[in-house]
């Protein structure tokens, strides 16, 4: 996308061009451990990432058959954020639940 602009320069006018870059997109993950309980995960899905019942269930079966499940995919801004407010919400919880975000 971009933005054009018409500059006037003197008697002459100058075209001005600016890109627009699309903004880097990080994944959320989530990791498996032996302690959070399966709730919890469930819980984190629907109050941070806006997930159905359906869909937290999904998430957080495949991070603990697998090891790690896809959250989102979001700005880096946005990320960061999920991922400090889920380290807060575990960490308040009791709970050694970890997160991790990688560029897309």
């Amino acid at each position: 996308m971009s933005n054009r602009e018409s500059m006037p320069m003197g008697d002459e006018e100058v075209l001005v061009e600016d890109e627009l870059k699309e903004p880097s997109m990080y994944k959320v993950f989530l990791l498996n451990d032996d302690y959070t309980t399966m709730n919890f995960v469930v819980s984190i899905l629907m109050d941070i990432f806006h997930k159905s019942m359906d869909e937290a269930v999904r998430i957080m079966q495949e991070v603990h058959k697998n090891g790690m499940g896809l959250c989102g995919v979001y700005t880096a801004e946005v990320a960061e954020t999920k991922v400090d407010m889920i380290r807060a919400r575990a960490r308040q919880a009791g709970f050694p639940l970890r997160c991790t975000m990688e560029e897309a």
